[in-house]
């Protein structure tokens, strides 16, 4: 399957905010040649309220960064119509995104035992040449016997114009909401100069200028592959999830074992998948989105409990997808693999069999 590459080319950040935000991705402005947030109107940045709270939100601002974020298309056209040369911030919970951002600042390497948090680095390894966030990141991957997430060519990655990398991944199990967090931080860092960009926090897109630079997409992949298990683990164990949330197996796995009650599971299934076919005949204010990411939790669920075969029911979701939306495969790709891990942590009991 492919999907639309990620725009390039000068005066693309409208392209850009606009293909972000048809992949599900909610998206702002950032202020002009910075990658800071568009300013608040003069009342907010005066009279201090929670977001939520905030009626410049409600009438389509874009105060306060990141809780402003947004996939409405009008929305977004109406933002870079106004200053068509606004950077693009993606907020990364709300997208379901873990990107690991990559720093190559000039600073003072601290003692080894603060390089990797909760890592012992015995006084044999040799650390000379050690630097910057490329080389913790890489000397955790080899402790894991993997290769480093800034050589990973399957993923999306964006050279950052002070030397740095931004490395995207989508969050395979969007019950887990990882937390941002800086390579700096005493408390919660998956590695020194290594930040993580989640829940909490926003990532600056490709194609954005700065006075330092342009953010370049590099290599081959237009897309974020799902976040490594490896990686996953290491985030949960530097407190990058709630602590409600860490179990020993993390979350149920999606299953692929024998059918308990196919015929069963299907005509729970079937209703569900006509709702997403029937939005073909009306290409938009149909609750597509909606429709498909209930349809594909519903089938999660019923994957989790053995009724359903994970490789067949995906392969259906997406046909029934492509035929009622076929320019948008990607999102379509997005929902469906999202929808999917949520339901799994919910499995979907039949009461009955057939």
């Amino acid at each position: 399957m492919t999907s639309s590459p990620f725009p390039t080319g000068l005066g693309t950040s409208h392209a850009v905010a606009r293909w972000c935000a048809r992949r599900g991705w909610p998206v702002h402005p950032l202020a002009l040649g910075r990658k800071t947030p568009a300013a608040n109107c003069l009342k907010c940045r005066t009279d201090r309220h929670r977001p939520s709270d905030c009626p410049c939100m409600r009438a389509g601002g874009w105060c306060h960064g990141f809780h402003a974020a947004t996939t409405l298309i009008d929305q977004v056209d109406a933002w870079w119509a106004y200053q068509p040369r606004f950077g693009v911030g993606v907020s990364c919970g709300p997208a379901n995104l873990v990107v690991i951002d990559v720093d190559a600042h000039a600073a003072e390497v601290p003692d080894r035992s603060r390089l990797l948090p909760g890592i012992p680095i015995a006084p044999s390894v040799n650390l000379d040449g050690l630097a910057t966030g490329f080389d913790t990141l890489a000397l955790l991957a080899a402790l894991r016997r993997q290769p480093s997430p800034t050589e990973d060519e399957q993923t999306l990655r964006v050279r950052t114009p002070s030397g740095g990398l931004h490395v995207w991944y989508l969050n395979p199990r969007p019950a887990n909401r990882y937390r941002s967090s800086t390579g700096s931080s005493p408390k919660t860092a998956l590695a020194w100069q290594v930040d993580v960009r989640a829940h909490g926090g926003y990532i600056v897109a490709p194609g954005t200028r700065t006075a330092a630079g342009v953010y370049t997409r590099v290599g081959e992949a237009h897309h974020p592959a799902p976040l490594p298990d490896w990686l996953a683990a290491d985030l949960a164990r530097t407190g990058h999830l709630p602590a409600e949330q860490v179990t020993t197996s993390n979350t149920p796995s999606l299953k692929s074992h024998a059918r308990r009650a196919p015929k069963a599971a299907h005509r729970v299934l079937q209703p569900l998948l006509d709702e997403v076919a029937a939005c073909a005949a009306v290409p938009c204010g149909a609750s597509f989105t909606e429709k498909l990411n209930r349809a594909a939790f519903t089938a999660g669920g019923l994957v989790q409990t053995g009724h359903l075969v994970m490789g067949e029911i995906r392969e259906l979701l997406c046909e029934t997808a492509r035929q009622a939306r076929p320019h948008q495969e990607g999102r379509n790709i997005s929902i469906i693999d999202s929808a999917l891990s949520a339901g799994a942590q919910r499995p979907f009991h039949l009461k009955g069999r057939s």
